[in-house]
């Protein structure tokens, strides 16, 4: 890392970008990382690893201020445009809470509250003044609830890092067919940086989707997965 590091600030970014990936061959990941990574692959010029390596720190640390700001110059470099249908208030609240913390942060405020509960269930009866287990009551109704509120998005966090995958193309042209098949039509064209949703593999064919709802199939490795 302090390598890599060294790299970067002679403004040697191959290198740089090599002594990233050693660590990241060893099976070790990061926000520093991948934040690293995502910078030395900009001052490249390539863009779509830029974003991903962003997207990777942004996943682990999503309240990290230098990721979302690095993250956000980078996409104005890309060149597709989706345009998506503005999201109600109610649901943009709720991105907001589940970003709030990671799928770690959110587990383990779910054991400090877990804990809180048990703590004034003990009290309560093993306190012997009234106004002690009413005390104790009371802050065992609100862990419970907030117990229950923390459990709700740590699932939603934990179905989505299980069951949404999302990538990013990071080919400077990028293909799209209608079918898993290198002679079939083509559906449309895509470029580096862009956030695809993965639908379905088929052999190293993965069928995307955009997020104005179009899909067609692409090949594995001109996509990276966040």
């Amino acid at each position: 890392m302090k390598q890599g590091n060294e790299y970067y600030q002679d403004k040697q970014y191959e290198k740089a970008v090599d002594a990233y990936q050693k660590i990241i061959h060893l099976g070790y990941e990061g926000t520093s990382l991948y934040y690293n990574l995502g910078n030395a692959y900009y001052r490249e010029g390539k863009i779509g690893l830029a974003i991903l390596y962003y997207e990777k720190a942004h996943r682990l640390s999503p309240g990290d201020g230098d990721v979302i700001h690095n993250l956000a110059i980078a996409n104005t470099k890309t060149i597709d445009k989706i345009d998506t249908l503005p999201q109600f208030f109610l649901f943009e609240w709720w991105e907001s809470l589940l970003a709030l913390f990671t799928l770690t942060g959110w587990t383990t405020l779910a054991y400090v509250f877990y804990l809180l509960l048990l703590a004034s269930i003990g009290f309560y009866f093993f306190a012997r003044k009234p106004s002690t287990q009413r005390y104790s009551f009371f802050s065992g109704l609100l862990s419970a609830l907030l117990l229950i509120i923390t459990a709700v998005f740590l699932l939603v966090n934990l179905n989505r890092r299980l069951n949404v995958k999302q990538a990013i193309v990071v080919q400077p042209v990028a293909v799209v067919k209608l079918a898993p098949d290198p002679t079939s039509n083509d559906a449309f064209i895509i470029h580096e940086g862009l956030k695809v949703r993965e639908e379905d593999h088929v052999d190293n064919w993965v069928k995307i989707r955009l997020q104005d709802g179009k899909e067609g199939w692409i090949q594995q490795d001109e996509i990276g997965a966040i």
